[in-house]
């Protein structure tokens, strides 16, 4: 574990050196693609810069805040870029196992580096760090050579876009104030107010450095009138995360880098205060562009927290969990007299109503915008099973189980044994009406077989035997109306022949082996129709592939013994990442198109499981980790 101040800074750039892609690879900025974006956090909101040196999403002081830069999902809903005010060329990459980045702009006469992070409270170290943060957005231009000019552009707009603030020049800055939101924005060179913004020209030689730095200001929340040295508080925010990254090195399968890199990503995508794990850190970016599927994933699903808490088991470090149980309980989700919601705000709010953004154009034209999210009114039968596979995982971890987190997967059991038996709406959550989908049965019975495993830690031994008889029912019953002698599988829908990749799972939860026949047969089935260019779609007719469902293939073919193939999927998936090992939701198959919500808890949770079940796999003469 390392608690000291951090590398120096020329360790921090001989690490960067190490992995920086060759100029022949990099390509002239146009466009600016979901692939072309960096995510930065402190644990508690977060942002967007992209390769071009622009901040186009940044929301505070929560995850689910509205943005102050929204330019991602509408040209005129502010940025605030840094960047050469010539032509450049760019390479980029995290500074070491952090989520600090450092972009490197190539000039005719120079290059410069710009850096940026989400400030962290100066000396948190380890799990503590994003308890308590300052609100602050970082940017360090450095001259590396030569001469270069730059040109800095400043146009906040509040509320997702509707506010234009005013701005007041102060001793060290900027103080800029719209609507609730008040920043002070400190700019390291001089700096003007035009009709757009604040802007700034200037000239970086070798050895020369210009700092920034955006505070958020309310009561209790971020620094007002104290200096910020953005030099050394990236330091320690570079040492901040490496101290966390320190503690999660037990890994020692195969895809190493890959597996700490999207633990650092969840760890992104938790809001500290209370634990929560939201499952993107932005909304509406399409499914499909130009589609009507988009989303807002800025909050905490169920399902999703438990599959980090198994990912980061994987990972040989799940955080603290009793605070994932905790959260849950203080939902109100373990009261018998309230339902489980699917979902709930980073706070444990139960009211997440959607609604549409009109303002808005949506990214390359992709509407509606919506905020909110009008599935926590959903059934979703999956979400006990999600939860007590994650206990029954992490029981070692749990020791003696709180009376709350007892009574909490104790009324999680009981709930999927009494309602196992109705229709819901999946865990793709369906919009038009419910259905009997095979993958909220199947995740039924994993509820139940874990509670009766887990029987003697809850105190439930009388509750055990009627567990056992729902269990064995649910299993029946997935076996005579889940298979599907016309398309050779198990199917999404109970008596349907219509394929799902959701099936996908039966092997992985331990409901029947890979290598069972029917079993076997339904890989096949899914691969032959569902995948394309290494990816799987969810269901026949969806054009792109979702990168969790294509994690889910590589586990199935490691589990069923074909592990060169999983391995080679493996590559082929992970190759849909961006340069910096980030994934959205779904990618075009044989393109670089990233789609849906970024960076997306799920298809990071898929990489860390696919990794570790191919290492379980991997024969004695594999290839070395």
């Amino acid at each position: 574990m390392s608690t000291g101040s951090g590398p120096p800074e020329n360790a921090g750039e001989e690490a960067l050196t190490a992995r920086l892609f060759p100029l022949s690879l990099i390509q002239r900025v146009s466009v600016v693609k979901i692939r072309d974006y960096a995510f930065l956090s402190d644990s508690q909101s977060s942002a967007l810069v992209g390769r071009d040196g622009s901040v186009d999403w940044y929301c505070l002081p929560r995850f689910d805040s509205p943005s102050v830069f929204g330019r991602i999902l509408d040209r005129g809903s502010g940025h605030w870029h840094i960047r050469p005010a010539g032509e450049y060329r760019s390479q980029w990459a995290y500074i070491g196992h952090s989520l600090v980045i450092r972009n490197v702009f190539h000039m005719a006469k120079g290059s410069v580096s710009l850096t940026d992070a989400l400030m962290l409270e100066p000396g948190s170290r380890g799990h503590g760090i994003g308890r308590k943060v300052p609100h602050v957005l970082l940017r360090r231009v450095q001259g590396l050579a030569g001469e270069a000019d730059m040109d800095m552009e400043f146009c906040p707009r509040m509320e997702y876009g509707l506010t234009i603030p005013r701005y007041q020049s102060t001793d060290r800055g900027w103080n800029i104030v719209g609507g609730p939101v008040e920043l002070d924005l400190i700019a390291g060179v001089p700096s003007e107010l035009t009709g757009e913004g604040i802007c700034a020209r200037f000239r970086i030689s070798a050895g020369q450095s210009a700092e920034f730095s955006l505070a958020y200001r309310a009561p209790d929340c971020g620094p007002s009138d104290r200096a910020i040295d953005a030099r050394l508080t990236i330091e320690d925010t570079i040492a901040a995360w490496h101290s966390w990254a320190d503690l999660h090195t037990g890994y020692q399968g195969l895809y190493r880098e890959e597996v700490r890199r999207s633990a650092l990503v969840l760890q992104g995508l938790t809001y500290q205060p209370t634990g929560s794990v939201i499952a993107a850190a932005t909304t509406s970016l399409p499914e499909i562009v130009g589609g009507r599927e988009n989303w807002d994933y800025r909050f905490a699903w169920l399902r999703d927290l438990s599959l980090v808490m198994r990912a980061l088991w994987v990972g040989a470090c799940p955080d603290e969990p009793e605070r994932f149980f905790a959260w849950i309980d203080r939902t109100g989700g373990a009261q018998g007299h309230q339902a489980v919601q699917i979902m709930y705000g980073i706070g444990g709010e139960r009211d997440l109503t959607e609604h549409v953004l009109d303002h808005l154009e949506g990214y390359q034209g992709s509407r509606p915008v919506r905020v909110g999210n009008d599935a926590w009114r959903q059934r979703q039968l999956d979400v006990p099973g999600e939860v007590l596979d994650a206990a029954f995982l992490l029981k070692e971890k749990l020791g003696d189980m709180s009376g709350f987190t007892r009574r909490l997967l104790v009324t999680l059991a009981q709930r999927a044994a009494s309602g196992w038996r109705e229709r819901d709406s999946g865990m793709w959550e369906a919009r038009d009406r419910e259905r009997h989908y095979l993958s909220s049965k199947l995740m039924c019975w994993v509820a139940l077989d874990r509670a009766v495993k887990l029987a003697s830690r809850l105190d439930a031994w009388s509750e055990a035997g009627g567990w056992e008889s729902e269990r064995d029912q649910i299993r029946d019953t997935i076996l005579s109306r889940g298979w599907s002698e016309r398309a050779q599988a198990f199917t999404g829908v109970l008596g349907s022949d219509h394929l799902d990749a959701s099936a996908l799972l039966m092997p992985i939860v331990g409901f029947l082996p890979a290598t069972d026949r029917r079993m076997r047969a339904t890989i096949d089935a899914v691969e032959r129709t569902l995948g394309e260019g290494g990816l799987i779609r969810r269901w026949p007719g969806e054009p792109n592939g979702f990168i969790l469902c294509s994690y889910w293939m590589v586990e199935c073919l490691a589990l069923a013994g074909l592990t060169d193939k999983a391995m080679e999927r493996f590559d082929q998936v992970s190759a849909y990442s961006n340069d910096l090992g980030l994934f959205s939701e779904m990618a075009e198959p044989g393109t670089d198109e990233m789609l849906g919500n970024f960076p997306q808890a799920f298809s990071h949770i898929g990489l860390i499981n696919a990794a570790w079940q191919v290492s379980i796999a991997r024969p004695p003469r594999g290839r070395a980790p």
